[in-house]
């Protein structure tokens, strides 16, 4: 049956479009861009501020486009006199409860009412009054909330309620006295928050942001006596060039590595490498669970939003995770041994930097299972793709005009499955290709396990290794994670592994990576471009297995001796326990 179609005109222009298309989809489908604040594509489609109002010949008062499905034989006019100037008005209302800092704001130059500031060409508030002081909420190590600066869009909320179902922040009071907040106002240290920072990449001005920490990291670069070691994640090179204008997608491995040599760091190392040790630890812990009657499903326990929220909402289910410390971790916990022991360095001389596209990674590094015995972080700070983006432009770096470098070595070699981590699914066909060749003994061809690639928040899959029907879920976001759960939970999963991400899409698209506007978000599919740059990786590297990497022979030759040792596990391995949802 074919689609049911109408034909409108907007603008003078003719459009024809599905039956059900808003309004604004229409306008954007012939290149009329009508501006938005609180819209943001399947996820908040409430017409609360609205900038998008249009009019409609025939009909008194404005339409709210978003909102507004389009109907046979509409004429649409979005930018009539009388429009320009209710929309004036509005963004004049907002404007007058809001912070004038903008020059001091972390948000400057990439913040959507900024931007429409500057589009409708805003040069004084007329309605001036009373603004209600909110204080900052940095308690937490991963977020800080400024409700000053909120202009009360909801995208967040709807982030953490649909996206998410986790709800650790909603509207309260009511009037001019509205605000988002927490459960009895608490810091969103003490709440159900996982520190997933989707709703700060939802947010479209200032109001949400991470715990920067650069200005820790520029102490060290700048004191002799520290030896400053950086680690970047695989996620992080599919996104940083996008905060230099570089098209999405774009591999900045090369400029990126020749950026922080720049910058100072006395060593800069792949996290993948340490991506390539989690996977050997993971399949043979996952062979040891299938061959001994271990508990199984085993779940990934790589991700720190992730972990925080299966230790809130499912303690009981913890013992399905795996014990291996996640990549960055890992990594610092061999740097800290394995590498300082073979370099003649001072452990306690040692700043292990982090550079990741995750801000739940700023909590998971300051956990008290995150130290070795001598009670020194494994990792002591980490900073998100955007951060090392401000230290680049405050080192003023021209980025794009940088010559490609590598990584340092012994620690720089990875494999093309450290790559593909980084994106939903990653992390399951990276073990995956190790665990067939443990199971066999033999070093199969077989490389991609594209069932469990693409977009999809809940990938399912059967794999046959050795004559064993294996089952498989690779699940992103937090909501799709909870519907595994609940299965697992009731006795109905017939799963043997199962890889979680919390952010939708995997790390590609995480809480610290370059924030887009919610046009971009509806109509370009970032998370492809920048999972297609990791595949590429992956395709091209010599090495595809995380087993066969060279360096990661090596430390097991010369320290860890051998996977699931006593020794890996004393350094690379960690356990969980229950978290109470709410702390007040």
């Amino acid at each position: 049956m074919s689609e049911e179609m109408v034909n409108l005109t907007i603008d003078g222009k003719e459009v024809k479009v599905p039956k059900g298309t808003t309004l604004l989809e229409a306008a954007r489908q012939i290149g009329i861009d009508i501006p938005t604040l609180c819209f943001l594509k399947d996820i908040n489609e409430v017409g609360d501020c609205r900038m998008c109002i249009v009019e409609v010949e025939g009909r008194r008062g404005f339409a709210t486009s978003c909102i507004q499905k389009a109907e046979e034989g509409m004429v649409v006019h979005t930018n009539s006199k009388d429009v320009v100037e209710a929309r004036k008005v509005v963004l004049d209302l907002i404007l007058s409860n809001h912070p004038q800092d903008c020059l001091t704001c972390t948000r400057s130059g990439n913040c959507e009412l900024q931007k429409l500031a500057n589009r409708f060409n805003v040069k004084d508030i007329e309605f001036k009054g009373e603004k209600i002081e909110h204080k900052i909420d940095d308690l937490s190590p991963s977020i800080v909330r400024d409700t000053n600066k909120c202009i009360l869009c909801r995208r967040c909320i709807s982030t953490c309620k649909k996206v998410q179902k986790i709800g650790a922040i909603d509207c309260i009071n009511r009037g001019f006295e509205s605000c988002i907040s927490t459960v009895a106002n608490n810091s969103l240290n003490d709440v159900n928050c996982t520190f997933c920072g989707q709703c700060i990449e939802s947010c479209p001005v200032g109001a949400l942001h991470e715990k920067e920490t650069i200005d820790d990291v520029w102490e060290k670069l700048n004191d002799p006596d520290t030896y400053v070691i950086v680690q970047t994640a695989p996620a992080v090179r599919a996104a940083i060039g996008e905060e230099f204008g570089m098209p999405i997608g774009t591999n900045a491995t090369g400029k990126m590595v020749t950026a922080l040599k720049t910058l100072g760091f006395d060593k800069v190392f792949d996290t993948n490498t340490g991506a390539d040790m989690t996977i050997v630890e993971e399949a043979n812990e996952f062979v040891e669970r299938v061959t001994n009657g271990g508990v199984l499903p085993m779940i990934t326990s790589c991700s720190p939003g992730w972990v925080k929220y299966i230790e809130m909402n499912y303690p009981e289910l913890l013992p399905h995770l795996s014990s291996c410390k996640s990549p960055h971790q890992m990594f610092g916990a061999m740097l800290k041994s394995y590498y300082a022991e073979k370099e003649g360095i001072d452990p306690e001389k040692m700043y292990v930097v982090s550079v990741m596209p995750c801000i739940a990674k700023k909590f998971e590094r300051q956990r008290e299972e995150m130290k070795n015995d001598k009670g020194l972080d494994d990792v002591d700070n980490v900073i998100t793709t955007r951060e090392l983006a401000r230290m680049i432009k405050q080192a003023n770096i021209d980025f794009v005009k940088l010559e490609d470098s590598g990584f340092d070595s012994p620690m720089g070699e990875a494999t093309g499955a450290g790559a593909i981590f980084g994106t939903t699914g990653g992390v399951m066909e990276a073990a995956l290709r190790t665990a067939q060749d443990t199971l066999t003994g033999k070093s199969l061809e077989k490389i991609d396990f594209k069932a469990v690639r693409g977009g999809e928040g809940i990938k399912r899959a059967t794999v046959e290794i050795n004559g064993n029907k294996i089952n498989v879920v690779a699940a992103s976001g937090l909501g799709n994670a909870q519907e595994i759960m609940e299965e697992i939970k009731s006795g109905k999963a017939d799963y043997q592994f199962v890889e979680i991400m919390a952010c939708p899409g995997g790390c590609i698209m995480g809480g610290g990576q370059p924030i887009r506007t919610s046009k971009e978000r509806a109509e370009i599919d970032i998370r492809k471009l920048r999972a297609d740059c990791l595949y590429s990786i992956d395709e091209k590297s010599t090495i595809r297995k995380s087993h066969e990497n060279p360096a990661v022979k090596k430390m097991y030759e010369e320290f860890f001796e051998k996977p699931g040792s006593h020794k890996a596990h004393e350094y690379l391995h960690t356990s969980y326990t229950k978290r109470e949802k709410y702390n007040v």
